[in-house]
């Protein structure tokens, strides 16, 4: 459908159609175009025919987007002043929007997809490993004119700072900052911007690894399983199988998704950035500035270790309450 996938190129320009005419859509979430975002008129052909008109007329438009995001991913990186490998990381963002036409593209996505591109040789191999992360994050990505992806996780990251420090989200509340959409980066794209490339891929191979939970990756693995039909692990085994944050959960009965290790990790950055955020911070936008001070800089262990506490600290709270 698009020769030019495959040619070690990337394309940064809009798709034209048959009367060379520029393909026009709406825009989603930061900007980037997905698929339930646009309305491509009927056609007169079967109804068949016009879903996969549509499917495809609404693929080519996310293409040039991914491009532009694809040729500003990691620019610092060595490996992308080669156009080749930039062309690997656009082809598999391509190719998954292509697979997944629910969720599309959404800007953000090019962050979680660059590292496996990088460490997996073969382009197909990094796809798959794309994929299967996707089908755990892919939630985050899901923008609508009302709602973001991380809307719930925010809501969680509200009520933990409330809990284990009501002044700091007092203060934050009377920014009109109690919705901690500020933290939508950071939950987004799992932290990719606040560590080092090296930190983001320890962090995140310690977060999955510690929310392990055999009864939820069962479902990631069967494509399109819920909760009430996928396999599940015999109780008395799942405490000694699931990863050490899990399993306090686990034991405890907080078995919500949204309660997720990622969230206890933006609030103990809040913590560290307690002091500076009650006296500095006079508006969002210094809210914005001192957390943008940590880019780069946060110590993955760390700030695991850090999220750990704060967990230990909000549970021992609410068993209180």
């Amino acid at each position: 459908m698009v020769p030019l996938i495959g040619s070690g190129r990337v394309l940064t320009a809009p798709i034209n159609n048959d009367n060379d005419q520029q393909l026009n859509s709406d825009k989603g979430c930061n900007g980037a175009v997905s698929t339930s975002s646009l309305h491509p008129s009927t056609g007169h052909e079967g109804l068949l025919d016009n879903t996969d008109e549509k499917k495809v007329k609404n693929w080519k438009l996310m293409l040039h987007q991914i491009g532009l995001d694809v040729v500003r991913t990691d620019r610092a990186l060595a490996f992308y002043e080669s156009e080749i490998n930039q062309a690997k990381l656009w082809e598999v963002l391509a190719v998954y929007a292509w697979v997944d036409s629910d969720i599309g593209y959404v800007q953000g996505m090019n962050d979680i997809c660059s590292p496996m591109v990088i460490l997996l040789e073969h382009e197909a191999d990094a796809f798959w490993c794309f994929e299967r992360a996707m089908r755990r994050l892919r939630e985050n990505f899901r923008c609508t004119t009302s709602s973001i992806g991380v809307q719930s996780q925010l809501g969680t990251l509200s009520t933990i700072i409330k809990t284990i420090d009501p002044q700091l989200h007092q203060h934050l509340d009377d920014l009109d900052g109690g919705e901690y959409l500020f933290a939508f980066r950071m939950l987004m794209v799992l932290f990719r911007r606040e560590f080092s490339f090296i930190d983001a891929l320890y962090l995140w191979e310690l977060i999955w690894a510690m929310e392990y939970n055999p009864n939820i990756f069962s479902m990631y693995e069967e494509e399109g399983a819920v909760a009430e039909t996928a396999p599940k692990v015999n109780e008395k085994l799942l405490i000694k199988q699931c990863g050490k944050f899990e399993k306090e959960k686990v034991k405890t009965g907080h078995v919500d998704n949204e309660s997720a290790l990622a969230v206890f990790l933006v609030a103990s950055v809040l913590e560290t950035k307690n002091k500076a955020l009650l006296k500095e911070a006079k508006g969002l936008d210094d809210v914005v500035k001192i957390l943008g001070e940590t880019t780069g800089k946060l110590d993955a262990k760390k700030a695991c270790k850090a999220a750990l506490k704060v967990h230990k600290k909000y549970l021992n709270k609410t068993k209180q309450s």
